[in-house]
């Protein structure tokens, strides 16, 4: 069984109060709800985790690295601000995808930035609730499909250790880069 982290950014706990045309009238305790009743057809785990601090979300994401095959993340209104999000998601060697309910490219121009999408599997956005549903769905496809090499092992994430273009320290000859 695959276990998912899914982490929710600020404001997310009003959903079904604030802004019901962009985000929809349901509440976070029904896409959670929702959520779970789908993942068990898909042989998924998921546990939730909402804060309207930065801190809070960054320390989920380390606890995503240490105690679960990946991530789902709506990191909201940080998504285009937090460089310590960015940095806890490069560096917490799990997958984790981007969700939005809305689709920030067809919003204010502010919101066409995502500080994630360079370290993330991917984004899925514009779908309401069911940008969630199709992030779970992915997890469960990558890990019927890494299982598929006999080795037990349901999540393969080494590819997502040190996906960066982003030069290493060291040259591959082993020698230091000055």
């Amino acid at each position: 069984m695959v276990k998912i982290l899914v982490v929710n950014g600020p404001n997310l706990n009003l959903l079904g109060e604030r802004e019901p045309g962009v985000y929809g009238n349901s509440t976070l305790g029904e896409i959670n709800a929702g959520l779970v009743e789908a993942a068990a057809q898909m042989d998924v785990e998921l546990e939730f985790y909402q804060s309207n601090h930065e801190g809070g979300l960054v320390e989920a994401l380390h606890r995503a690295g240490e105690e679960f095959d990946g991530a789902i993340l709506n990191a909201a209104g940080y998504t285009h601000t937090s460089v310590a999000l960015r940095d806890a998601v490069k560096a917490i060697g799990v997958p984790v995808v981007e969700v939005h309910l809305s689709n920030p490219a067809a919003r204010e121009d502010f919101r066409h930035v995502s500080l994630l999408a360079g370290v993330v599997a991917g984004t899925i956005a514009g779908f309401g609730p069911g940008s969630y549903l199709l992030a779970v769905d992915w997890f469960a496809f990558q890990a019927k499909a890494d299982d598929e090499d006999g080795d037990g092992d349901d999540f393969e994430d080494d590819e997502y250790e040190d996906d960066d273009d982003e030069p290493d320290d060291e040259e591959e000859d082993g020698t230091e880069d000055r």
